[in-house]
């Protein structure tokens, strides 16, 4: 079994994988007469294909205890996928390149309070996994027609920790 240490979420490192969502070092300005500021363009959502759309939806996880065991990646061929958390808890955020011969091996990062991710179309990662307690997410992604999901089970267990 591989180990793949977790690392801490930062734009730099999520980069190749997607947009991190958070207030630290966004473009903002004030609206509503000064009394709140909005934190601009943090994310870019994409729905492609037959009929498609976005579309927001509320998620509640259990939590996942650590170490944990990866046997499997999947991907959305025809929409990002954006998670953003209601809690203060963290959540492991595991992506994957796509090479010839399927995903690379993954890479673990661990949110801090305040973030969120935007998975972009196509890249490999792995489930929603709150970590220390149910989380509630607002989850903005794809609808519409056609097949956008796509899961690949690895030959090898990873522990991720």
């Amino acid at each position: 079994m591989k180990v793949i240490e977790i690392q801490p979420l930062t734009r730099a490192a999520f980069a190749p994988f997607g947009d991190v969502i958070e207030m630290e070092g966004a473009h903002s300005y004030p609206i509503n007469a000064g009394k709140c500021t909005r934190y601009h363009d943090l994310a870019k959502i994409e729905a492609i294909g037959e009929e498609a759309r976005t579309m927001i939806s509320w998620l509640r996880g259990e939590p996942y205890a650590l170490p944990l065991e990866l046997r499997m990646v999947e991907r959305h061929p025809l929409g990002s996928q954006a998670f953003v958390p209601l809690s203060s808890h963290p959540f492991l955020v595991v992506a994957a390149h796509q090479t010839d011969n399927g995903p690379s091996e993954p890479v673990a990062f661990r949110t801090s309070p305040g973030q969120g991710v935007n998975i972009w179309r196509n890249v490999w990662h792995g489930i929603l996994t709150p970590l220390d307690g149910v989380s509630d997410f607002i989850v903005v992604d794809r609808g519409g027609k056609g097949v956008n999901l796509e899961e690949h089970f690895y030959e090898e267990t990873f522990l991720i920790r």
